[in-house]
């Protein structure tokens, strides 16, 4: 399964070799954290995927790794069997979006919080 490592400016999706030979891609993932626009958890991640598999690897409801071209661009998928995943939708990049499949997808929205401005009742009054 892909490994995440999340930082403060990116998100690294380091895939395994056998990910690399199925989605016939050579380098890893590096997306931005400003280029995130929404992540979402789901419980179906075969639902999400749309368009046609541009480069990839996919035995329906089994596995589906790779790119997939859609009319407003393309996704990159690793979907694994019925197991949870992470959709997240970008603003800029090669993708459109990444749909992963992970055992760590509550953790890994909670990492992908951005600091929030305080609200009205935590400001303090300008002197």
């Amino acid at each position: 399964m892909a490994n995440l490592r999340v930082h403060a400016d990116r998100i690294e999706v380091h895939l395994t070799a056998a990910e690399k030979a199925l989605a016939l891609r050579a380098d890893d993932i590096v997306v931005q954290r400003d280029d995130i626009r929404s992540a979402t958890v789901t419980d179906d991640p075969w639902v999400w995927i749309r368009g046609i598999r541009k480069r990839g690897s996919e035995v329906p409801l089994v596995v589906a790794v790779g790119v997939w071209k859609y009319h407003g661009g393309t996704d990159f998928v690793i979907v694994k069997g019925k197991r949870q995943a992470v959709v997240l939708e970008l603003a800029d990049g090669e993708f459109t979006r990444i749909i992963l499949s992970t055992n760590h997808s509550a953790t890994l929205i909670d990492r992908l919080k951005l600091n929030e401005p305080p609200s009205a009742a935590d400001a303090q009054p300008a002197e």
